[in-house]
C-alpha cells in the first residue's frame, strides 16, 4: 500500500515523461513539417530559376513586339497554373501536419486522463473516512474538464475544416480566373 505522497509523486513522474514524451512527438512532426516546405520550396525555387532562363532567352531572341508579347502570354498560364499548384501542396503538408499534431494531442490527452482518473481512483480506496464529498467533486470536476475538452476538440476540427474548405475554394477560384485570364492576355499580344 501506498501512501498518498508517494502515490502523488509517482503520478507527478509519470505526468512529466507523458507530456516530454508529447513534445518529443510534437517537435519531430514540426521538424518533419518544415523539412515538406523545404523540400517544396528548393524544388520551386530551381524549377523556377531553369523555367526563367528558358524564357528570358526565347523573349530576349523575339524578332518583333509581337511575338514578344505572345511569349509573355503564353508564359502567364503554365505559371499562374504553378502557382496554384504550389499553393495546393503547402496546405496539403500543412493540414498533414495539422492532423498530426491533433492525432498526437488527442492520444496524449487520453492517456493522461486514463492516469488521472486511475489515480483518483486509487486515492479514493485509501481516502479517510468522510472524504467522499471531495472525491465526488474531484471527479466530477475531471468529468467537466473532459466534457469541455471534448467540445473544444470538436470545434477545433469543425474551424480546421472549414478553413480547409475555405482555402480549396479560394484556390479553385484563383484557377478558374487564371484559366480565363490567360486567353485574352493572349488575344491581346
Amino acid at each position: 500500500m501506498f501512501t498518498l505522497p508517494e502515490q502523488f509523486s509517482a503520478a507527478t513522474k509519470a505526468n512529466f515523461d507523458a507530456q516530454l514524451a508529447m513534445l518529443s512527438a510534437f517537435t519531430s512532426k514540426a521538424i518533419e513539417s518544415v523539412e515538406k516546405v523545404v523540400e517544396l520550396n528548393m524544388t520551386v525555387a530551381k524549377t523556377s530559376f531553369e523555367e526563367s532562363n528558358i524564357a528570358a532567352k526565347q523573349l530576349i531572341s523575339a524578332k518583333d513586339a509581337q511575338e514578344f508579347f505572345s511569349l509573355t502570354a503564353a508564359h502567364a498560364q503554365p505559371n499562374a497554373d504553378k502557382a496554384v499548384a504550389y499553393a495546393r501542396h503547402l496546405a496539403s503538408i500543412t493540414s498533414g501536419a495539422q492532423a498530426e499534431f491533433t492525432k498526437a494531442a488527442e492520444a496524449h490527452v487520453a492517456e493522461t486522463n486514463r492516469k488521472v482518473v486511475a489515480f483518483v481512483e486509487e486515492v479514493s480506496k485509501n481516502a479517510p473516512a468522510g472524504s467522499e464529498n471531495a472525491i465526488a467533486l474531484l471527479k466530477s470536476a475531471i468529468g467537466n474538464a473532459n466534457a469541455s475538452y471534448d467540445q473544444f476538440n470538436k470545434s477545433t476540427k469543425q474551424a480546421v475544416e472549414t478553413l480547409e474548405a475555405n482555402l480549396n475554394t479560394a484556390v479553385n477560384q484563383i484557377s478558374q480566373a487564371t484559366a480565363k485570364a490567360a486567353p485574352r492576355a493572349a488575344k491581346k499580344a
